[in-house]
């Protein structure tokens, strides 16, 4: 018999420190030659990330052993950081951006010498970085989006894009970096040359639009020395988001555009100016929003097929048909591909994962339909039989608007809860706001759930995944339809018995952190709240933050000039002393996105109130949190928290000392 224990007591084999040696995921694949590349993370070496190689045996090795660091800061959420070819003489050679110093850096694994720099370091503010490399060996450079900082503010910088030399002459010389673009536009993705090297082909947009709002797709003519030739604009606007652009096999122009309202693919023959939907009247998104430079939620094929990733809500890769529109999903257990491919001839790389199993490199071979692990597969840490079960599930929420959620209860095979009690339940707010929470297999849900405390994953509106009309649901909401929609999550999940309504507790990151702070200024609905790195305070806030959030505000909130009073009224801030349930704040030192300050300001305000809380900060930790450590303590604490104001005897993890 299964004995029987209180929810939140139970025993799990899923701990903080496990959790954290499966955080990260994969990222970037690419081929070089025959072989599949990507970058994966390393919690247990600070946090960095490595590039694996995976031989044509099958065999799997690291590239790059500590401390080197394949990982971009443009724009600060980065891009795609490496790319790579084969020289007939030398094998592989690969260009990668350092994190340390935000160098490209040539490194060829089987000549033995160490990875030697191809740009500049520049003292001016953030400096020289680099990102969504392509080699052009043909040419003797690499080109990428190269970002420069020309001041000491966040604001005072140019993107454009560039041609590096090969040869390492520009290591010392900026002035040896090629810039194949002007700087008219604020931001811009790598350039893609067409199949017959004469075009390129790029996106730009600029402030105050974000890149969901409104883009451009650009294209010019290759130029021997000089920048492109013959630029223009042959789609996109204002009110159009494309989120990618490449060629196919015979020059038409591929893109994806949300200009029906969901992302669809667009192509434009050659000598047209006519663009025509590939794929109609399925009510799905075959794109997302472009948080990273280089996402890829389409590649072309050689014989003129499209692998796309593709779905509402959950995603699948498929092959899209251009000619018919019909489209061959690949068969397998996956819910959720990353905006990550790659194609060679039949075959196709991505990243994807399943409610149980992590992310891992899937590769499909279109001849055959068959598809297959490669790479950084999963391998379950602990019994499966710990993982929580999802449910998909769709509530009502104000105006008789549709939630999206998933909801994991509490499980665990080694306990049976009372009869008479009902479960506490944890509210996830994701980031964002114009982000999406995926239904894969975390860890981090795992160590809540196999211990008895159920987590609800709100895909609030302003969420991608639904189309245009939900992501917009936001627009001069934020604040309000998110807080609106987690609770209102919630309450259901409360009325109809799944969760104990004297234990809900709420928790998010970053722009989720806002929407925790708010929850609990705004409403009496949680007993308590987990805040990791947010946004608390819009009074100056897009001055201080990075410039590619710097404006994000004036679609989120409404241009200030014309709603000030909105941005008092809203800011945690400005609403803290409404706070009374208590509190774990979570904020990493170097966060240059949402800056320290302002939770020092949040503090500050709370001091004296009377309200439990407690604050940790992690020196060396970012926006988002990656060494092993930070997230074990970061763990632990907030399971504490949860353990303390619901009343559970835990003794597995340390208290928290709340203060008042």
């Amino acid at each position: 018999m299964v004995p029987t224990g209180a929810y939140g007591t139970w025993p799990s084999p899923i701990d903080a420190s496990l959790a954290a040696a499966h955080d990260g995921r994969p990222e970037h694949v690419g081929f070089v030659g025959d072989e599949v590349w990507w970058t994966e993370p390393r919690p247990a070496e600070d946090g960095r990330r490595t590039l694996v190689r995976r031989r044509t045996d099958g065999s799997e090795e690291p590239v790059l052993p500590a401390p080197w660091n394949v990982r971009s800061r443009v724009q600060e959420y980065g891009g795609r950081p490496w790319d790579g070819a084969v020289r007939e003489d030398t094998g592989p050679v690969v260009v990668f951006s350092h994190f340390p110093d935000q160098r490209l850096y040539a490194y060829e694994p089987d000549g033995g010498a160490e990875p030697v720099p191809l740009t500049p370091v520049s003292g001016v503010g953030g400096g020289l970085r680099w990102a969504d490399p392509v080699v052009h060996l043909e040419r003797g450079e690499v080109w990428c989006v190269l970002e420069e900082f020309t001041g000491e503010r966040p604001g005072d910088v140019r993107r454009v894009v560039a041609a590096v030399p090969l040869d390492g002459s520009a290591a010392e010389d900026r002035s040896s970096v090629r810039e194949l673009t002007d700087d008219r536009h604020r931001f811009v993705t790598g350039p893609r040359l067409s199949p017959d090297g004469r075009h390129a082909a790029w996106l730009a947009w600029d402030h105050p639009h974000m890149p969901w709002d409104g883009t451009v797709v650009m294209t010019g003519e290759v130029a021997q020395d000089g920048p492109f030739t013959g630029v223009r604009a042959v789609a996109g606007g204002s009110g159009e988001a494309v989120c990618q652009a490449d060629w196919a096999a015979d020059g038409s122009l591929l893109y994806v555009s949300d200009t029906s309202g969901w992302w669809e693919p667009y192509r434009i023959r050659p000598g047209s100016a006519t663009a025509a939907c590939l794929c109609t009247g399925r009510a799905e998104e075959f794109g997302g929003p472009l948080w990273k430079i280089g996402q890829r939620w389409f590649h072309p094929l050689g014989n003129g097929l499209i692998a796309v990733i593709h779905g509402r809500g959950a995603t699948a890769l498929g092959i899209l048909d251009p000619e018919t529109g019909e489209l061959v999903d690949a068969a397998g257990p996956w819910t959720e591909w990353a905006p990550t491919l790659a194609a060679q001839g039949s075959r196709v790389v991505g990243v994807a994962a399943s409610p149980r199993s992590a992310y891992e490199v899937v590769e499909l071979d279109t001849g055959t339909g068959r598809a297959r692990v490669i790479g950084s597969a999963h391998d379950d840490p602990v019994d499966p039989a710990y993982y929580p079960e999802p449910q998909i599930r769709t509530f009502t929420g104000p105006d008789n608007r549709e939630i999206h959620a998933h909801i994991y209860p509490p499980h665990n095979p080694d306990r049976t809860p009372p009869d008479a009690e009902l479960p506490p339940y944890v509210v996830w707010a994701h980031g964002g706001p114009t982000g999406h929470a995926p239904l894969v297999l975390d860890l981090e849900i795992a160590y809540f759930t196999s211990r008895g405390i159920g987590v609800a994953e709100v895909n609030y509106g302003g969420s991608t995944g639904y189309g245009r009309a939900y992501r917009e649901r936001l627009r001069e909401q934020w604040g309000v339809v998110d807080v609106e929609d987690c609770a209102a999550v919630a309450e259901a999940l409360a009325a109809e018995g799944t969760a104990d309504p004297a234990r809900l507790a709420i928790r998010g990151a970053s722009a989720g952190g806002w929407t925790a702070a708010l929850s609990l200024a705004t409403t009496d609905l949680y007993r308590c709240g987990t805040i990791v790195y947010p946004v608390l305070d819009l009074d100056g806030w897009g001055e201080q933050t990075h410039d590619f959030e710097s404006r994000y505000l004036e679609s989120l909130i409404g241009p200030p000039g014309e709603v000030p009073a909105r941005y008092r009224e809203r800011s945690p801030l400005a609403l803290a002393e409404h706070i009374t349930a208590p509190f774990l704040l979570l904020q990493g030192l170097d966060d240059v996105v949402c800056p320290p300050a302002q939770t020092e300001r949040f503090l500050a305000r709370m001091a004296g109130r009377g309200v439990p809380h407690t604050s940790i900060t992690f020196d060396g930790e970012g926006h988002g949190f990656r060494r092993a450590e930070s997230l074990v303590r970061a763990l632990e604490a907030e399971l504490a928290l949860y353990a303390q104001v619901f009343g559970i005897d835990r003794r597995d993890v340390p208290p928290l000392e709340l203060r008042t």
